[in-house]
């Protein structure tokens, strides 16, 4: 609803509006948002960047602009004001590769955590309810499903949140999967979590959503467009750029002298990864900052951006290994992509198999930094950096240390 005309003997008989931020608390602009009539203009100008879903063409780290009155009534109602045990805090998918990593820092920076997780989680389903209690010490552990609304209302919501933290994914990218888990069973949290009266909405998302060609990424942003849309709760969008542990597939045959596999001459994509722990800390970061609010956060790890050739020659140096490198042409991946969409007509099972291989050549070729629209590229100086462990570190340590806590489970396939 447009405020731009609102001549002076109609101020008297204003009637109260509802603030974007705070639904609860109606807004009586008359005296409370200023004694002028342009600031009156200003605190109910139209939000059009509230309905118009900032997915593709986004400026790292943008942000709306906020009224006085929008600013006063958070600050009336703002959980940041409360003493952090008192803050509840809801993470979903707590179990998984991500989830793991921001639950346990939440509970060490104090906050009162819930850990929503299936009974049978982990890599395959190995997990028992027992050990994830014993995972989350200082959290409150709750069991059930987050396909259902009933089950998170019951367990996750059955007391009220200030704040839900969603590490949900989908645990292959497979187009059902991608549906069931990044937005539909996603959205039911959200959805819950507003009937409940949660305050701020911390979502896990990907920086590979600025050029959606796969079913996930698409998924993905319809969630991002339901969240940015939201009446009554504010956002986080964290975008990171890759994983170590998706890095990590080839530093066991590097040590043990096998070629280095790469696509084209191994410089067609680069990225910026960040630790597990980096992005679990800047994940709780979202919670705390206000200058995280209501914006979509691409993020990556310290240091440069590097080609699948730079990690190679890297891992090779650390082995004292000879460098050998295989290419593998990108045509022989469309090759197999094609061959699978045949067959999927034939085989509707199959479709996944095509969708995995849509993935693997994304990936090769896609880089994972920020996208500049205008200069139609990706920039490594425009992704964001954070945190203290560079890839560098990482391959060091995974060469002493071994691979442990890194198993891919069911995106080894990636």
């Amino acid at each position: 609803m447009s405020h731009t005309a609102l001549p002076n003997q109609h101020l008297q008989n204003l009637k109260p509006q509802r603030c974007l931020h705070t639904p609860f608390r109606p807004c009586t602009s008359k005296l409370q948002c200023s004694s002028s009539l342009h600031a009156h203009r200003e605190n109910h100008a139209p939000r059009l960047s509230r309905d118009q879903p900032q997915v593709l063409h986004i400026r790292p780290h943008s942000r709306k602009r906020k009224s006085p009155v929008q600013c006063q009534a958070e600050t009336q109602s703002d959980y940041r004001t409360h003493s952090k045990q008192d803050v509840r805090i809801v993470v979903a998918g707590s179990t998984g590769y991500i989830g793991k990593y921001v639950t346990k820092e939440l509970i060490k920076r104090g906050y009162n955590v819930v850990a929503f997780a299936r009974e049978k989680s982990g890599v395959g389903g190995k997990q028992s309810t027992e050990q994830t209690q014993k995972d989350f010490q200082g959290a409150d552990v709750r069991f059930g499903d987050v396909s259902s609304k009933d089950s998170l209302r019951k367990s996750a919501f059955s007391e009220p949140a200030d704040v839900v933290v969603s590490c949900l994914a989908s645990r292959t990218g497979g187009k059902k999967d991608s549906w069931a888990i990044d937005y539909q069973a996603t959205l039911n949290t959200l959805e819950v979590a507003q009937e409940t009266g949660a305050k701020h909405f911390v979502l896990l998302s990907a920086i590979c959503v600025q050029k959606p060609l796969l079913e996930f990424q698409h998924a993905k942003l319809k969630f991002e467009e339901a969240l940015q849309s939201a009446q009554g709760i504010t956002y986080s969008i964290v975008r990171p750029t890759a994983f170590f542990k998706s890095l990590a597939g080839q530093v066991e045959n590097v040590k043990k002298g096998f070629p280095y596999i790469m696509f084209g001459d191994g410089h067609l994509a680069s990225c910026k990864p960040i630790s597990e722990a980096d992005l679990a800390s800047f994940m709780a970061d979202c919670v705390e900052d206000k200058d995280k609010v209501n914006r979509v956060l691409p993020i990556g790890g310290p240091g440069r951006a590097w080609s699948a050739k730079e990690q190679g020659q890297y891992l090779f140096k650390l082995a004292g290994k000879k460098e050998r490198f295989i290419s593998a042409p990108v045509g022989l991946m469309d090759g197999i992509i094609s061959c699978f969409d045949g067959l999927t007509r034939i085989f509707p099972g199959l479709e996944d198999s095509a969708e995995f291989g849509r993935i693997g050549r994304y990936y090769a070729t896609e880089s994972m930094l920020v996208w500049d629209d205008k200069q139609q590229k990706y920039v490594a100086d425009a992704t964001p950096s954070y945190g203290k462990e560079s890839l560098e570190q990482f391959f060091e340590r995974a060469m002493k240390e071994g691979l442990a806590g890194q198993e891919l489970g069911d995106a080894a396939i990636f």
